[in-house]
């Protein structure tokens, strides 16, 4: 057994590492087992309004509207193939159920269509309370006899509906990684070490997610897929290290030994990955640093398992692994190597032709910032019945204007002005919520107007009148004008409500229940649409929900408010569209920019080079473009937010497919003529691109397939076309790069300037640093050792130390390593 006594900081920290094995499992079945529990923890937010920037319209107004407002639960149920008479039966089986607060219907087209019964119900409840999502059960289980379709947030069905997808495509990645293990490694042994490390990384990424408060629905969806894809290279590349290592040490020393090499290699590997992660984290939409702080998380807790966690199973594998061995499935690409060089001047000129081609139609793709504007290629239930109602009675498309209360005349105004709009199709206010005889809610009445109404005696109305004259300090109006004094009826109701266990009116007991009633009437109509400092005026819109249209349509609404009310809101999913969109405008720029630096910036002091940098990113820039060119041939929608996470993660995660073309290329260059390193490139280089690209593009399309939600399953179809089209542009074009711009790569090399200091020493000396000289010889390498005789060579980096000449015979001997 060999003495790591004296070996370098990588191969003492690996040597801990690997005898502290028993500790570390300690650990981390420790931290598992919380994780386990903790990621029940985590707060998952499924509105994408929420990560919009603090200072827009929308989130502000959003915000507003949840503090000041109570917005009950609601739902639009449709009931086919009956006629007018059987859909007045079914309107009062559901008034009748408990925990409904009203249903809207009548005769015209709106609500009765095509033999088809349309009813929007309101529920005593908010979306996600008991009474209302017991409310909803009942109505689907009195309904189930007929043809029902129900569009509803109740009881939040979306996230039930993406967790039992997502469970399916984990499942299925799951079966899907271990397939592409079989066959791409060299042990059976390997892949249960794998899947364990992996396994670990995964449990304490999504238990380590309730740190940050809450999370979006879209990173909790696709976070552990993602990480599997992304980050089982490294536990691949430490299997790999192993087993060369093993091939001549007994199981500590190689795993002790493939550790040491393997985290500088995999370090670098993965900060690529986690730069184009790192470019996400500063859109201004802030999904995209909620989606990239939980990666690069999941990155750095899957290299702190690789690291620490895998070695030790190494060891305790290795009888295993030893005895596991099979046959390489992978086979071996000459012919593609050899097509390569053979087509090297005709590839490169192909794809700038096709990568320009790419970029004009990429420009031309119609950017949408609504979700259901583009299709998911799997349907849930919710969707299909949300689509069949659209079809049937049109899609509604509501906006609120949020104003300051209290000046009823003014708000009347605002609603009439844009009542008479064009595309407004109905206007829900107090301003213009009828009470009763024609008179409004907000309408000021006299005390003789309000005794007809009311139905009360004059003299009582007086009373009232005058009590509250008296609340409000009003006293001249009892003594020179209380016959003209007038109050907005909302007022005298409110005044009223406070004052009846007080006030004995003898009212007669029909009278009694017209007040009762509208006093509730009022409550709710103030819940919904009056606070103290704010009112919310709801409009009905005959618009889609974005296009320049709907845009042009909300500057006209904010002028007409502008024209009443200095501070406004105005809040909607056309205003949210809009928003987005102005969002995206910025977030666009700032992460094509900010990816290619990062990562640039990593491969310029990978490569020591300017222009391989350079050549490695074209090619990915070219695999996004021609990407998200497909929506504009295919005359599809293109979600914003999928292009923003697509071509981050596609840059970041695909560059390392062309940095293991470039390494060893650039090895063999210099050592056998390029056809045959070229040759000897691909051959071993597509091992590892098979196994990494197969399991990311894989990944994608499970999720793009099997998912209903449409940005999860967006994101997941253009990740497994986009990293198809890396590979292909890796393995078939990036080699002829290679080829024809070798004097690029040449011309733009460097080298860290190096120091001319030669040191003479004698003796017995230890020598930690790269070293440039004569040691018996001439030695150019990297020496970490102790070795006896006589030194004349220049120290780079690092340090010399002479020893006494005990260590010599305590070392037994000379030990000189390179």
């Amino acid at each position: 057994m060999e003495s790591n006594k004296h070996g370098n900081f990588m191969e003492k920290v690996a040597s801990v590492i690997v005898d502290k094995r028993n500790i570390i499992f300690f650990f981390f079945i420790t931290a598992a087992l919380f994780c386990a529990v903790s990621k029940n923890w985590v707060k998952v937010c499924d509105d994408l309004t929420h990560y919009l920037p603090a200072n827009t319209e929308t989130r502000q107004g959003l915000e507003l509207m949840d503090r000041e407002f109570v917005t009950y639960g609601t739902a639009e149920v449709m009931v086919e193939n009956i006629s007018y008479p059987q859909a007045e039966e079914i309107l009062e089986k559901i008034e009748n159920i408990d925990g409904v607060k009203s249903v809207e219907f009548d005769d015209s087209k709106n609500h009765y269509n095509e033999a088809a019964a349309l009813y929007s119900v309101t529920f005593d409840g908010l979306v996600n309370d008991d009474v209302s999502i017991n409310a909803l059960a009942e109505v689907r289980e009195q309904l189930a006899d007929y043809d029902l379709r129900v569009k509803s947030d109740v009881g939040n069905p979306l996230k039930a509906i993406i967790n039992g997808e997502m469970l399916v495509v984990d499942l299925i990645a799951v079966v899907i990684v271990v397939s592409v293990l079989f066959l791409t490694s060299n042990t059976y042994a390997e892949i249960p070490v794998l899947l364990i490390t992996f396994g670990a990384a995964a449990v304490l990424n999504m238990g380590t997610n309730y740190l940050m408060g809450e999370i979006s629905f879209v990173t909790d969806s696709i976070a552990i897929v993602l990480q599997l894809a992304l980050a089982i290279d490294y536990a691949i590349i430490l299997c790999h290290r192993f087993q060369e290592e093993r091939e001549t040490k007994e199981a500590r020393e190689a795993a002790i030994a493939a550790l040491s090499k393997a985290i500088p290699e995999i370090f670098a590997s993965s900060l690529t990955t986690v730069s184009g992660l790192l470019a996400l984290s500063f859109m201004q939409f802030k999904l995209g640093y909620d989606m990239g702080v939980v990666l690069i998380k999941a990155i750095l807790l899957s290299l702190v398992s690789v690291f620490c966690l895998m070695p030790g199973l190494l060891v305790v594998f290795s009888p295993l692994i030893d005895k596991s061995h099979h046959k390489n499935f992978v086979p071996k690409i000459n012919f593609l190597g050899k097509a390569v060089y053979a087509t090297r001047f005709i590839m490169p000129v192909l794809f700038i032709a096709v990568a320009v081609s790419a970029l004009v139609f990429s420009q031309r793709s119609n950017y949408v910032y609504e979700q259901e504007s583009v299709q998911s290629i799997r349907k849930n239930e919710a969707q299909i019945s949300a689509k069949r109602i659209e079809d049937v009675f049109g899609r509604t498309n509501q906006m609120a204007i949020i104003v300051p209360s209290g000046d009823y005349v003014k708000e009347a105004k605002l609603v009439k002005d844009v009542s008479e709009l064009s595309k407004v199709e109905r206007v829900l206010s107090l301003a213009n919520t009828e009470a009763k005889d024609g008179y409004y809610i907000t309408s000021a009445l006299n005390p003789r107007q309000f005794s007809e109404l009311a139905n009360l005696d004059y003299e009582i109305a007086q009373v009232l009148y005058t009590g509250y004259a008296v609340n409000k300090d009003e006293y001249g109006q009892i003594v020179t004008n209380l016959d003209n004094y007038s109050v907005p009826l909302i007022d005298m109701f409110d005044y009223l409500n406070e004052r009846r266990s007080e006030v004995v009116l003898d009212l007669p007991k029909e009278t009694e229940d017209e007040l009762d009633d509208l006093e509730e009437k009022l409550a709710d109509g103030k819940k919904q649409l009056q606070s103290r400092d704010w009112s919310r005026i709801v409009l009905e819109l005959d618009l889609p929900r974005e296009g320049d249209e709907s845009f042009e349509y909300l500057n006209i609404i904010h002028g007409i408010v502008a024209r009443y009310y200095p501070e406004s809101y105005v809040v909607g999913d056309i205003t949210s569209c809009y928003d987005l969109r102005s969002s995206f405008e910025n977030d666009n720029k700032l992460i094509s920019v900010l990816t290619i630096l990062f990562v640039i910036a990593v491969l310029i002091f990978t490569f020591k080079s300017v222009g391989l940098p350079i050549l490695l990113i074209s090619i990915i820039q070219g695999s996004i473009w021609c990407n998200f060119s497909i929506p504009y041939l295919a005359g599809e929608n293109l979600f914003f937010l999928t292009y923003l996470i697509v071509s981050a993660i596609q840059m970041g995660a695909n560059i390392d497919y062309a940095i293991v073309i470039s390494n060893r290329y650039m090895e063999l260059k210099n050592k056998m003529p390029l056809k045959e390193a070229m040759i000897e490139t691909l051959n071993f280089s597509f091992p590892t691109i098979i196994t990494s690209g197969t399991m990311l593009v894989s990944a994608g399309f499970v999720i793009g397939f099997l998912t209903s939600n449409e940005t999860i399953s967006t994101i997941g179809m253009y990740l497994g076309m986009g990293t198809t089209m890396s590979i292909f542009l890796v393995m078939c074009v990036l080699p002829q790069i290679l080829l024809m711009g070798d004097i690029i790569i040449r011309k733009t090399s460097f080298t860290i300037k190096r120091g001319n200091t030669v040191t003479h020493k004698v003796g017995t000396i230890r020598v930690n640093g790269h070293v440039r000289g004569k040691l018996d010889g001439y030695i150019d390498a990297e020496v970490h050792g102790i070795f006896r005789g006589s030194l004349n060579a220049v120290i780079d980096v690092g340090d010399i130390e002479e020893l006494p000449e005990a260590v010599d015979s305590e070392d037994g001997g000379s030990s000189n390593e390179s």
